[in-house]
């Protein structure tokens, strides 16, 4: 496994996402809501800011591995799932939009390492729409943890906004890459 800055940064990631799930469950005399929110908020926001980080960094000192390919989009989808999965607790999200967006990650993840072992990797590459869902969802989760008023700005109200639009490019993004696969997965159904 080779070990540098970016592939640091993205294990940075990984280990931030307990705190964005864990400041919730400190006790309330220890950390009131307000503070909570905020904690959160500031540790998810770090995570997100590492994500682009890393690959930034990789590109640019030429340090990508297939290791690093491997656990970046894995940091992701758990930093996005347990964010998910505590608003949906807190009632700040529906579950039926977590669902959707845990669903097509898990979805396209695994079609994803389907496709490589076809060699067929390409296909299914990410696109400009799931690079624009992802910056939804960033956007989104964020400010449905905050979950209060900043500087006149309602920012649950916004943040399901972005979700709702996140939860709708994941559905057109999911149907896009299960498209440009569709002809390996009918070729290789039928050949079964």
């Amino acid at each position: 496994m080779p070990f540098n800055i970016p592939i640091l940064l993205t294990w940075l990631r990984v280990a931030l996402i307990p705190l964005v799930v864990g400041v919730f469950y400190l006790p309330t005399p220890w950390l009131p809501l307000a503070d909570r929110n905020l904690a959160a908020t500031l540790v998810f926001v770090v995570a997100a800011i590492t994500d682009w980080f890393d690959g930034f960094l990789a590109r640019r000192w030429n340090q990508t591995s297939a290791f690093g390919a491997f656990l970046d989009p894995v940091a992701d989808k758990l930093m996005v799932a347990g964010a998910l999965l505590v608003l949906v607790q807190l009632d700040r999200v529906n579950a039926i939009i977590a669902f959707i967006i845990i669903g097509r990650e898990i979805t396209i993840s695994a079609l994803r390492e389907w496709m490589a072992q076809l060699g067929a990797t390409k296909s299914v590459a990410v696109s400009s729409l799931g690079k624009i869902k992802t910056a939804a969802q960033m956007t989104a989760i964020p400010l449905l943890l905050f979950h209060d008023v900043l500087y006149g700005v309602d920012t649950h109200y916004w943040g399901e906004y972005f979700l709702w639009v996140a939860g709708l490019l994941t559905v057109w993004s999911m149907f896009y890459y299960l498209r440009r696969a569709w002809p390996l997965i009918k070729e290789k159904a039928g050949s079964s």
